[in-house]
């Protein structure tokens, strides 16, 4: 069974909204393009090496589009990398799957989902906010690898919205930090569901 991972940059309040460019995803937004001034080369060597061995892209319709429409046309790793695997990209509408190797999923989002994993060995899930929420509630990835940078922005959409469901991570590798603050998180998903006691209990033991 493959492993499917969520990919995401998010400020420090957790909003992971249109990082990369305003046309993102402009709806009630004003800071479309907010990472952009925060990258430097060692969060861009972190981001390389997270995408080492992954042979499929799940994306929600908004980034799907964003990324049929810059990927075909560049150069280097990455668009080496998207445009030669498989694409599967959730949506309710009629996309136009124009970039080669796209298939639109069906209407059982989950079933569709698990047969992607038993398909694939490294799925990765890149923003696509809506879908992630699916994801989470359905407990329905692996791992999730966090950027979390510096600022705060008070508005937008958060990686964690409400549905999440209680979950158990664990931390897979130290955190790294990059020369402007932005902080590399990697978390594997557990079973079960948060515990809880006292601080008596504690400071008691």
């Amino acid at each position: 069974m493959g492993l499917i991972t969520l990919e995401l940059f998010a400020t420090l309040d957790l909003v992971a909204q249109s990082p990369g460019s305003p046309e993102e995803d402009p709806e009630n937004f004003p800071y479309g393009g907010w990472q952009v001034p925060l990258l430097d080369e060692v969060s861009g060597a972190q981001v390389d090496a997270a995408y080492e061995g992954t042979d499929a892209l799940l994306l929600g319709r908004r980034t799907y589009d964003i990324f049929a429409a810059y990927w075909p046309n560049q150069n280097g790793s990455f668009a080496t990398l998207f445009n030669a695997i498989p694409k599967y990209v959730a949506s309710r509408g009629t996309p136009d799957l124009r970039w080669d190797g796209s298939t639109q999923l069906g209407p059982d989002l989950v079933g569709a989902v698990r047969e992607i994993r038993d398909r694939h060995d490294h799925i990765k899930v890149v923003g696509s906010l809506d879908l992630v929420q699916t994801l989470l509630r359905e407990k329905l990835f692996d791992r999730l690898d966090l950027w979390v940078h510096p600022i705060l922005l008070g508005v937008g959409k958060r990686v964690f919205a409400d549905g999440t469901v209680p979950s158990n991570l664990t931390l897979l590798e130290p955190p790294a930090v990059g020369d402007r603050g932005a902080v590399y998180l990697r978390y594997g998903l557990e079973a079960g569901t948060p515990g809880t006691g006292s601080m008596d209990d504690v400071q008691g033991g």
